[in-house]
């Protein structure tokens, strides 16, 4: 594992040493435990999320969770390894190296329910006209949240690739972001007129309040105390965003990655520049969007054709 997961690696080992001394676990009950429990310290790392252990919480588990069932796992793999993380999060919380237990209502996502959740255009417009509505106050942290959302959805970022966003990644001329996605691999996405304004008057008016005097960071998007924007706030925000909205699936950023992938090929949009929008190094990664634009297709029709 790389030096960016040391904290959440190490907390691990000491988990499994805990496992092997008080349980007398076996060898192969351990190889096991360590197997499910590095797919969380992976997942935490290419999410661009804080390796502190005290910082995981339920959201991030649950994008882990779904992230796990989109590869394709066997549903006995899932549950086992939900149950892993679950019994590793208690621990945490147990021996006072996290403050609550964040996997106490974790569960594995259901096999019914393996398509990543997708918000409908309409539910995106109101979430969007709210936060609009909110930064006309002049507020800087409800105008850097309103571009967040709308540049999240208009580019289909992932959210370590937004918060790693620079003033110098920003061509509003042509409205594109320079972005440095998974494997250190740098890709320009396009971005619309609502994200291009959101992001002027964030500029303007909201960013220089959060700089909050003295060298201002880099950062395109600044959080508590002039500093670079943090995955846990926009988790936040963005599980904050989407608590009280029906749908199945995690509430967290990646929700805006998915439904913007669904409604550009609901629009007719080609699946190569879909892949190439999202970074996928492979089209086979893409095409579960197919699937999803699929499902509500077949929905609408149910719904709507006179003889369905």
């Amino acid at each position: 594992m790389h030096a960016a997961t040391t904290e959440l690696s190490e907390a691990i080992d000491a988990y499994l040493r805990a496992v092997a001394l008080e349980r007398g676990a076996s060898p192969h009950t351990l190889r096991a435990y360590a197997a499910d429990l590095r797919t969380l310290a992976e997942f935490v790392e290419e999410s661009g999320a804080e390796a502190d252990p005290a910082l995981l919480d339920l959201e991030l588990l649950r994008e882990w969770a779904w992230h796990q069932r989109d590869a394709g796992l066997a549903t006995a793999t899932l549950a086992r390894r939900t149950s892993t993380v679950r019994g590793f999060t208690a621990w945490l919380a147990r021996t006072g190296r996290a403050a609550a237990d964040p996997g106490v209502r974790l569960r594995a996502p259901r096999p019914d329910r393996s398509l990543p959740r997708v918000l409908t255009r309409t539910q995106v417009d109101e979430l969007l006209a709210g936060l609009a509505d909110r930064a006309a106050t002049g507020d800087p942290n409800a105008l850097r949240d309103f571009a967040v959302v709308e540049v999240l959805y208009a580019s289909a970022l992932r959210v370590s690739e937004l918060v790693g966003l620079d003033l110098d990644s920003i061509d509003d001329g042509r409205r594109t972001l320079r972005v440095l996605g998974k494997g250190a691999k740098e890709r320009v996405v396009p971005y619309g007129l609502p994200a291009s304004r959101a992001l002027a008057t964030y500029l303007d008016r909201g960013r220089p309040a959060l700089a909050s005097g003295g060298q201002a960071e880099a950062a395109l998007f600044l959080g508590a105390r002039g500093k670079r924007l943090s995955t846990r706030a926009v988790y936040t925000l963005v599980a904050s965003l989407l608590a009280d909205l029906p749908g199945s699936g995690p509430a967290g950023p990646h929700a805006f990655r998915h439904s913007a992938a669904t409604h550009l090929l609901d629009g007719g949009a080609d699946l190569r520049a879909v892949q190439e929008l999202l970074g996928h190094a492979s089209l086979g990664t893409t095409q579960i969007y197919t699937h999803v634009s699929a499902e509500r297709l077949a929905a609408a029709y149910r719904t709507a054709h006179p003889r369905a």
